[in-house]
C-alpha cells in the first residue's frame, strides 16, 4: 500500500493540520502535531474473561506510547466468546469475528492516517483479526496479548473451560454425578484471562512471539499478573522505537518467520485453528503459504511440551518452564528455526535468545529435553483422500488407535449429532460425519466442542472417529479431522456420504476417505442437489457470499475482482 502520509510528514519536518480543531478536542497542544499518532486497537469488553482484562493493558501502554513521544489514540474493536457461544448458532459468528476484527482495525487505523497501531486482544479470533489487519496495512506494529487464564482447581486436579464441556460428556454416561459436574463448572474459570491449555488462544499468541510481532515472554504471561501490565507498557515504547526506524511488519511477517510460528505451534502442541489463521495471516502479508507446507514442518519438528488439551500442563505452567523463548532456543540449536529473522524489537531471533539455555532446566518436565520428546514428529497433519481433495486438518499425537474404518453416521447439523451421543446412540467403532457447518455451508464454520468432548465425556475417544467440514476447539482432541475441503455447501464429498458407509481415517497414512468406488461417487454427485443458503440478509449471509475454502485461509477477499 502507499506510504502512509502521516510518517512521511513527520520524517520530512512538515507540519500536517488535518482538522486541528478536532484533534485539539481530545487532548492535543500545540507541540504534539508532529509527534507520532498511535492507535491501541483495545479488544476490551466484559463479555468474556479473555478480553476483560484488556482494559487496564491499554491504560498502560497509552503510557508506555506517550512516554516515548507518541500520541496515543485509543479505539475498540469486538469479540465474542467462543466458550459462552459453543455449541449454539451463535457459535456461526465466531470465525466471522476474525474478518470484521481485521477490517474494522484496519478501518481505523487507514481512516484516521495512523503512524502505528499496538493491537491487544485476547480471545481466539481478535487475536488473528489484529495480524490480518497489521499485515494489511504494513504501518508499524506491536501486538500484546490479554493473557492466559490461571487454572480452576477442584479435587486436586488443575481445571480450564474444557473440563466443563468434558464433564457433560461424564456425566450423561454416569461417570460423575450432579455435584461434581456443578463443582466442575463453578471452578473452571476463576478470572479473567484466555483459556489456560494450549488452546487456540495461546497457541496463537505463542505463535506471534515466535513470528517477532510481540515481545519474548509475552505470550504465557498471566492475565492478571504485575509481569502482564509491564510488558504492555515496554510494548508501547518498543512500538514508538519502531515508528521511528519505520520498521514494518512485512519486513517482520515473511516465510521464514511464519515457518518459524508454524515450528513453535508444532513444538507445543498447538490448536488446529492455527492452520486456518496462518494462511490467511500469510495472504494478507502477502506470503505464498499452503496446507502442505503444515505438512512438511510437522514431518521435522517434535511435539516438546506436555500441555493441555491431551497433555498435563496449562500456559502458566510453561511460563514458569521458560516459556516460549526455552522451546526457540531448542529449535533454533537444532536447524529447526530461522534465526536471522528480524523482530518488532529490530533484533534478530538469535540475537534475543542468545542467553537462553540451549536445553531446559532439569526441575521441570514441562519441557522435554530435544532428545525425549512427547513425540517424534509434530501433531497437527494434512489428511487427503477422496473426501478431502483440497485437504483437512487432524490432531495426530495423543491417539491410541491410528487409523479406524468403520461405518458412517451422517449428521446435518452440530446440534444433531450432540443429542445422538448424549442418548448413547454412538457405538465403538463409528465415524462420525458433521456436514454444512462449513465456511459457506454453517455459515462461519463452527467448532464441534460439544460434541467431541461429549465423545471424550463417554469413554469413546479412543474407539470412534469423527470428521466435520466445521472447525475444533483448541480443547479438541481424540481422532477427529476438521476443515474437510471442499465443504459439504459446495458439493464436497462430505456431502455425498450417506449412512452406513465405510470410512477410513489413517493418521499414519494422512488419508481421509470413503470406501465406495468412484463410480459411485460420480452417481450420487449427479444427483446431489445445493441446499438454499440458511442465510439471505445481514452479516452471516454476506461472509456466506464471499468467504474462501478453508484450505486457503477461509479469507474474505480472494479473487473480488
Amino acid at each position: 500500500m502507499p506510504e502512509n502520509l502521516r510518517s512521511q510528514a513527520v520524517t520530512q519536518g512538515v507540519q500536517r493540520t488535518p482538522n486541528r480543531a478536532m484533534l485539539r478536542a481530545v487532548g492535543f497542544k500545540d507541540e504534539d502535531f508532529t509527534k507520532p499518532i498511535v492507535g491501541i486497537a483495545s479488544g476490551y469488553s466484559t463479555i468474556t474473561p479473555c478480553n476483560m482484562g484488556i482494559n487496564r493493558l491499554a491504560s498502560v501502554a497509552e503510557v508506555g506510547v506517550r512516554t516515548s513521544g507518541g500520541m496515543p489514540q485509543l479505539f475498540g474493536t469486538i469479540t465474542v466468546s467462543d466458550g459462552i457461544s459453543m455449541g449454539t448458532e451463535g457459535m456461526k459468528y465466531s470465525l466471522v469475528s476474525r474478518e470484521v476484527i481485521a477490517d474494522s482495525i484496519e478501518t481505523a487505523c487507514n481512516a484516521q492516517s495512523m503512524d502505528g497501531v499496538l493491537a491487544i486482544g485476547g480471545c481466539d479470533k481478535n487475536m488473528p483479526g489484529a495480524m490480518i489487519a497489521i499485515a494489511r496495512m504494513n504501518i508499524p506494529a506491536i501486538f500484546v496479548y490479554g493473557g492466559t487464564i490461571k487454572p480452576g482447581h477442584y479435587n486436586g486436579q488443575d481445571l480450564t473451560v474444557v473440563s466443563a464441556f468434558e464433564a457433560v460428556g461424564q456425566y450423561s454416561a454416569g461417570k460423575i454425578d450432579d455435584k461434581t459436574l456443578i463443582e466442575v463448572e463453578r471452578h473452571s474459570c476463576p478470572g479473567a484471562g484466555s483459556c489456560g491449555g494450549m488452546y487456540t488462544a495461546n497457541t496463537m499468541s505463542s505463535a506471534f512471539e515466535a513470528m517477532g510481532m510481540s515481545l519474548m515472554y509475552s505470550s504465557t504471561m498471566a492475565a492478571e499478573d504485575t509481569e502482564k501490565a509491564e510488558s504492555a507498557e515496554k510494548s508501547g515504547y518498543v512500538l514508538l522505537e519502531a515508528i521511528k526506524k519505520q520498521l514494518l511488519p512485512r519486513q517482520i511477517i515473511t516465510r521464514k518467520s511464519i515457518e518459524n510460528a508454524i515450528a513453535v505451534i508444532m513444538a507445543v502442541g498447538g490448536s488446529t485453528n492455527a492452520v486456518l489463521h496462518f494462511l490467511a495471516i500469510a495472504h494478507a502479508a502477502g506470503v505464498e503459504l499452503t496446507l502442505d507446507d503444515f505438512e512438511t514442518i510437522r514431518a521435522r519438528v517434535p511435539v516438546l511440551c506436555d500441555l493441555k488439551p491431551s497433555g498435563r500442563y496449562v500456559a502458566t505452567d510453561l511460563h514458569q518452564a521458560g516459556g516460549i523463548p526455552q522451546v526457540m532456543k531448542m529449535l533454533l540449536v537444532n536447524g529447526l528455526l530461522h534465526g536471522d529473522c528480524i523482530t518488532i524489537t529490530g533484533e534478530t531471533i538469535a540475537e534475543l535468545l542468545a542467553d537462553i539455555p540451549s536445553e531446559p532446566r532439569p526441575d521441570q518436565d514441562v519441557i522435554r529435553p530435544f532428545n525425549k520428546p512427547m513425540y517424534p514428529q509434530g501433531h497437527l497433519g494434512i489428511l487427503r483422500g477422496n473426501l478431502a481433495t483440497e485437504g483437512s486438518v487432524a490432531k495426530l499425537t495423543g491417539i491410541k488407535n491410528r487409523s479406524i474404518t468403520g461405518p458412517a453416521r451422517v449428521f446435518e447439523s452440530e446440534e444433531d449429532c450432540l443429542v445422538a451421543i448424549l442418548a448413547k446412540q454412538i457405538n465403538p467403532g463409528d465415524v462420525i460425519v458433521i456436514r454444512y457447518e462449513g465456511p459457506k455451508g454453517g455459515p462461519g464454520m463452527r467448532e464441534m466442542l460439544a460434541p467431541t468432548s461429549a465423545i471424550i465425556g463417554a469413554g469413546l475417544g479412543d474407539s470412534v472417529g469423527l470428521i466435520t467440514d466445521g472447525r475444533f476447539s483448541g480443547g479438541t482432541y481424540g481422532m477427529v479431522v476438521g476443515h474437510v475441503a471442499p465443504e459439504a455447501f459446495v458439493g464436497g464429498a462430505i456431502a455425498l456420504v450417506q449412512e452406513g458407509d465405510s470410512i477410513t481415517i489413517d493418521a499414519d497414512a494422512r488419508l481421509l476417505q470413503v470406501n465406495i468406488s468412484d463410480e459411485e461417487l460420480a452417481q450420487r454427485r449427479a444427483q446431489w442437489q445445493p441446499p438454499q443458503p440458511r442465510y439471505t440478509k445481514g452479516i452471516l449471509a454476506k461472509y456466506a457470499k464471499l468467504v474462501s475454502s478453508s484450505s486457503v485461509g477461509a479469507v474474505t477477499d480472494l479473487n473480488l475482482f
